[in-house]
């Protein structure tokens, strides 16, 4: 008898989400949801694939390349639906992020197009970053029955206001949690810091917990891993995205994989905080985080450089 898969354990007790544009690699994984963002959108783009997507952007009527932009990324997403049976992730620019009417604009502006696609906006998750405009967009989107993905999350505060904002799911960001901590480290034991006490990994099951504990029916979807002992520890988080690289990975490893979070065992109370978080309070905490504060401008700089390189290609 065939040993199970790593991915076939991990499957069997969380929602594996493939984390690329890469149309071939989507219908490769045939995983429920899928993810993109400017970066991957960028490389799909630019990929001699898929240039009559890019094409037929260019040529659609458009007010301005930010619409030939949105309709390019419209047209990866109808293309990835046709790949997986659940929902993908389309990002608002992400030069936006500080601005709120804008980003409810834009979004609607991205629902609208799927919906001429006939793609119903149940699909369709559309990803902000968690700025505090950014959840403050989102509340009101999720108002519309516009279910949104709050990405670039580092912190605990920022998972509170999404919480408190009855977001439909968060992101948080477990390998660039670990890469700030190693890279700021005194010492860093890369064996010491693995699985259970990587960073990262610790990060997403407080957030986990108190989500449970709390009762909020907000999905949490751990992203941006850097190896499988990563994922491995957060088997059982409602979803995962996962990078082509690392779904190999778990494709071709038997190593075992068993339930780590259990929504029936959230754990001990940890974190009592209420999820209503205002402003100061929010704006405040994250300063104080240095990991988050760095990382949040940090991701938000890098997705705006690629809005600007794929605005230039459609141009």
């Amino acid at each position: 008898m065939q040993a199970m898969t790593a991915l076939q354990a991990l499957s069997a007790v969380t929602t594996v989400v493939a984390d690329t544009a890469d149309l071939d690699l989507v219908a490769r994984y045939r995983a429920q949801d899928a993810t993109t963002n400017p970066s991957l959108i960028l490389r799909a783009a630019r990929d001699p694939r898929f240039a009559a997507l890019v094409q037929r952007a260019r040529q659609q009527p458009a007010a301005d390349v930010q619409e030939r932009m949105d309709r390019l990324l419209v047209a990866f997403g109808v293309e990835i639906l046709q790949r997986v049976p659940g929902r993908v992730s389309t990002e608002v620019d992400a030069r936006l992020s500080f601005d709120t009417a804008a980003t409810v604009q834009r979004a609607q502006r991205l629902i609208a197009l799927y919906a001429a696609h006939g793609v119903p906006r149940q699909r369709v998750l559309i990803k902000i970053a968690s700025t505090w405009e950014g959840i403050a967009a989102a509340r009101l989107l999720q108002q519309e029955g516009i279910g949104c993905n709050l990405t670039l999350l580092f912190s605990f505060a920022q998972a509170r206001a999404c919480a408190a904002a009855q977001v439909q799911l968060i992101s948080p960001f477990v390998g660039r949690i670990t890469d700030w901590h190693r890279q700021h480290a005194d010492q860093w034991d890369e064996a010491a810091m693995r699985g259970a006490a990587d960073p990262g990994v610790r990060a997403l099951r407080r957030i986990w917990r108190y989500y449970k504990q709390q009762g909020i029916a907000t999905e949490i979807m751990g992203a941006s891993f850097r190896n499988i002992e990563q994922i491995a520890a957060l088997a059982g988080c409602d979803l995962l995205t996962i990078a082509p690289p690392l779904l190999d990975a778990l494709a071709a490893s038997t190593l075992p994989v068993p339930r780590q979070l259990d929504p029936a065992h959230p754990g001990a109370v940890e974190d009592t905080l209420p999820p209503q978080i205002g402003e100061a309070e929010f704006r405040a905490a994250l300063h104080a985080d240095r990991m988050a504060s760095d990382k949040l401008a940090e991701g938000v700089r890098l997705f705006a450089a690629d809005t600007d390189a794929l605005l230039d290609l459609l141009r």
